[in-house]
């Protein structure tokens, strides 16, 4: 996988940052699927526009060709009224209640035909009636034409608002990705020259301690080594644990000789003595034999 935001192989070689960032392969998919669908768009609209038009009686209607529903959210509010009449009420047989005649009476005398003929006057009512009601029709059909348009006008501009709101908030979030990957590249780049720095600085003061110690280290060496810091461990462990064993059993041999050569002379002397004895016995005899014989 490529990403332009891992450095690969050596970073000190890298002292200028690019002056053009390299383009995303992602970024680069999205927009090409982007243009797809604007094209795939724009050719559903050129042959809706090629369309014939329709038959007498019908109508084309828009019908939803995307692969995923949209939730239609013009809705329009209605409500619903009841109106109850009252009952007629059947009237009595006999007046519940007559009033008291009052005043005078008085009588016209009205000619046949003379107020109102239904079958002439009837004719202009009827076509006032008809006319309002063609014409009302008429307004509500022309109305619910123009509610049709307008939401679909309204749909449309929704449509267009919220493609325009996902290309902002693209371009924003590209632009943001830009801001952000210009100041990381900024930060490496600074942690790179310090990193630089410090290594330059390392490195002379490596070289200054060298040479300021090139005459030291053997001195101090050789007092180590003569002071016993350095050592053979076969000499030390010679010194250490063979020869004092050595002398252990040198003088432990040495006590065990003069052990028995004391016991030795002990034995020595003792037999001496006893055979010192015997010869001073065997002398006193002879001379007690001869003052016997005297006697």
């Amino acid at each position: 996988m490529y990403d332009r935001r891992v450095v690969r192989g050596n970073t000190y070689s890298q002292h200028i940052i690019p002056p053009t960032a390299l383009p995303d392969p992602a970024e680069m998919q999205r927009q090409q699927k982007i243009r797809r669908a604007i094209a795939g768009k724009r050719a559903k609209e050129q042959l809706r526009s090629t369309t014939p038009e329709a038959l007498q009686g019908r109508k084309h209607t828009v019908v939803q060709t995307e692969l995923y529903l949209e939730e239609l959210s013009d809705i329009v509010v209605t409500t619903d009224i009841e109106c109850q009449t009252d009952a007629f009420l059947d009237k009595p047989a006999t007046p519940l209640f007559i009033p008291a005649k009052s005043g005078k009476d008085a009588e016209t005398q009205v000619e046949e035909a003379e107020l109102f003929d239904f079958d002439k006057e009837v004719q202009p009512v009827l076509e006032v009636l008809v006319g309002k009601v063609i014409e009302r029709s008429l307004e509500e059909v022309m109305e619910e034409e123009e509610l049709a348009h307008l939401r679909a006008q309204q749909r449309a501009f929704n449509e267009l608002r919220n493609n325009e709101l996902a290309e902002v908030q693209r371009l924003r979030e590209q632009e943001r990705r830009h801001s952000e990957e210009e100041k990381r590249r900024i930060a490496q780049q600074r942690e790179m020259l310090k990193i630089e720095r410090e290594t330059a600085e390392k490195i002379a003061a490596r070289a200054y301690t060298q040479q300021y110690l090139a005459g030291l280290v053997p001195a101090v060496f050789t007092s180590l080594r003569t002071h016993g810091y350095f050592y053979d461990p076969v000499e030390k462990d010679i010194e250490t644990n063979f020869f004092p064993w050595l002398i252990a059993e040198v003088d432990h041999s040495l006590e065990r000789r003069n052990t028995a050569r004391e016991l030795l002379d002990t034995i020595i002397y003792d037999a001496t003595q006893e055979r010192l004895e015997r010869f001073k016995a065997l002398e006193a005899q002879p001379a007690k034999s001869e003052n016997a014989e005297k006697q």
